[in-house]
């Protein structure tokens, strides 16, 4: 019995394989997550993402072909985040009284971040292609790739750095804060919604209502912020 590559490869190639590998993985690393106690450093994002890497690094499969097979998910993930308005209506009083603090904290959030991630790059003698892939490394996926790509820049590694980035930043941020006496439910969803982005408001939905919005609130801002003005930034002095 022979074994026909081309089909083989076909195959993994189709949205039924991306999508079962991907809901797969990320079912049982939840699952992981859960049994753990909620381990940070077994978070389901960062825990599903190690094999999912190893599946499309060993079979004949390349990252864009599996990013074309969960395109589905992207389109959902953008939908989700519209969807993030709901509950920002429901917050609409407090966000107005809040409104000075957090445009303040978006202009200097929203700068900070990829001119850190410019800085990092830079200091360890990276090149341009990858510091526009990591610079837009504070925004949601979608809008971060989109971004990286007008700009040039490597979709595989702006995923990636993206994912880490908001893994690390829902690990890090709720400890931070208790460290820092910072009981503000809005402070805490704004935090992380700017820097973490999905994942981070993900994290903030499980602290409050309000941190939820306030998460949202940051992600959305931040992510318009970005893809309006970093796109425009590089092609002015490039």
């Amino acid at each position: 019995m022979t074994i026909d590559t081309d089909a083989i490869r076909a195959f993994i190639c189709t949205p039924l394989f991306g999508l079962t590998l991907t809901l797969g993985f990320f079912q049982l690393s939840a699952w992981l997550f859960r049994k753990s106690g909620e381990f940070p450093l077994l978070h389901p994002v960062l825990t599903a993402a190690i094999p999912i890497a190893a599946v499309i690094y060993y079979l004949p499969m390349d990252y864009r072909e599996y990013a074309d097979s969960t395109e589905l998910l992207t389109i959902l993930l953008g939908t989700a985040t519209v969807a993030l308005a709901v509950p920002l209506y429901h917050q609409l009083p407090t966000i107005r009284s809040e409104a000075p603090a957090v445009v303040v904290t978006l202009l200097i959030g929203a700068t900070v971040a990829p001119l850190s991630a410019i800085v990092i790059v830079w200091l360890t003698g990276g090149n341009m292609e990858t510091l526009l892939s990591v610079a837009p490394k504070s925004v949601t996926t979608p809008i971060a790739m989109a971004v990286s790509e007008s700009m040039g820049g490597l979709i595989s590694v702006t995923a990636g750095t993206v994912i880490s980035v908001g893994v690390f930043g829902a690990v890090v941020t709720v400890p931070l804060m208790r460290i820092m006496r910072i009981e503000n439910q809005a402070v805490l969803g704004f935090t992380l919604g700017l820097s973490a982005h999905g994942v981070g408001t993900a994290k903030a939905f499980e602290c409050s209502t309000t941190a939820g919005a306030f998460a949202s609130l940051g992600l959305a801002l931040t992510g318009a912020l970005t893809a309006i003005a970093m796109p425009l930034i590089y092609h002015l002095l490039f």
